[in-house]
């Protein structure tokens, strides 16, 4: 292969294998490859603004039969920790997140053996009614997978019953690689990769808008790694012309703090900082047809993130007023609005606040500055 043939075909948004892709990653230095997928960025976002967005990560309950070996916060069925979130505290941190200038949950849970469709859709309907304009940017396709189950239902019929309970848009969670090799050894309970992508072909022919993520960094090889955004890309191409589909793709490297992972099989996170901004540009320039690339900074960082922003990168994401998962497996980074805009000026950017479908926002016009104090 050339690397420098590869490089012209990625600025003329050709499709590259897997092979190709891991290739460019192996061969390539980083600074050109930061050049290509900045060049591309341009072209996909011309405006040279970087978005971010104010929400919560909200979870509807801890309790989980999917035993997934990267989670600490899991608690199995009858454990003394175990929670189902109540209406009453919906509404507390509700409007919570509307005083410090947000307008959406990120709500997400576990693989609760007892909690179906009726639940979830009485649940959106409810939140819905209190919260005329609450956007619920909700679940995601193993948890869809899950009440499918329970349930003896179509992904379709079930995701059909939700977005008419109020369900705005399918986040991207558990697709860790999209692998079964993978997710055989760290997350067995979970829906298989094949499964995942098929929820989500469901949901962009229903016009659900969603997002794509990978978890790298522990068992997966290169070569797994770069099929996962091939598949990404391949589910992409098959939406609807008139869905938005993978409206963003969120990559970020496996947090191993006291995960069974790391106790049992000594996986730990050895993903440099170097290493996830080479990732950020491949994924820009493996992923033409999605255009919007999320920097994690909640688990690299602000600086790494911020290099990011100039190797592909055009999206900070939320402040995340809360999130309690990932936080969970080590991830000790926080923003508050005020935090992310002036980490994005410093890129050399300026931030402009989205909604989930990436339409700009205006900045609300009294907006509660969070503390941060843990």
């Amino acid at each position: 292969m050339n690397s420098d043939q590869l490089l012209k075909r990625a600025l003329q948004f050709e499709f590259l294998s897997a092979a190709e892709g891991k290739f460019l990653f192996e061969h390539v230095p980083t600074s050109e490859l930061m050049y290509v997928a900045n060049e591309l960025r341009k072209i996909q976002k011309p405006d040279g603004k970087v978005t971010w967005i104010i929400d919560r990560n909200l979870n509807t309950t801890n309790v989980c039969i999917a035993n997934c070996k990267f989670c600490n916060f899991y608690r199995i069925p009858g454990h003394a920790e175990s929670y189902i979130t109540t209406i009453e505290q919906y509404k507390t941190k509700i409007d919570e997140t509307f005083r410090y200038g947000g307008e959406q949950l990120l709500l997400q849970g576990g693989h609760h053996p007892d909690l179906g469709l009726d639940y979830y859709s009485g649940l959106f309907r409810e939140l819905k009614k209190l919260y005329p304009t609450l956007k619920l940017h909700s679940l995601g396709p193993p948890e869809i997978a899950h009440i499918a189950k329970l349930e003896g239902k179509t992904h379709t019929e079930v995701l059909s019953v939700l977005m008419e309970s109020g369900l705005d848009s399918l986040p991207g969670p558990g697709a860790e690689i999209l692998n079964d090799r993978v997710r055989r050894i760290i997350s067995k309970g979970k829906c298989s990769g094949r499964e995942w992508l098929d929820v989500m072909r469901a949901a962009h022919k229903l016009g659900l808008t969603t997002s794509a993520t990978m978890m790298f960094g522990h068992v997966e090889t290169l070569d797994e790694r770069f099929e996962h955004l091939e598949l990404i890309r391949q589910v992409q191409s098959e939406k609807p012309a008139d869905a938005k589909g993978f409206i963003a793709f969120i990559p970020w490297p496996f947090q191993d703090e006291g995960t069974m992972l790391r106790r049992v099989k000594g996986v730990r996170n050895e993903v440099s900082g170097d290493e996830y901004i080479r990732m950020i540009a491949m994924s820009r320039i493996m992923l033409p047809n999605v255009k919007n690339i999320q920097a994690s900074w909640l688990t690299v960082g602000k600086a790494v993130a911020q290099v990011c922003l100039h190797s592909g990168a055009n999206d900070f994401g939320s402040i995340m007023i809360e999130e309690n998962v990932v936080s969970a497996a080590g991830a000790p980074h926080r923003f508050t609005a005020e935090g992310i805009q002036k980490a994005i000026r410093e890129a050399g950017f300026e931030p402009q606040l989205r909604n989930q479908q990436y339409e700009f926002r205006e900045m609300p016009a009294h907006l509660e500055q969070q503390v941060i104090n843990y």
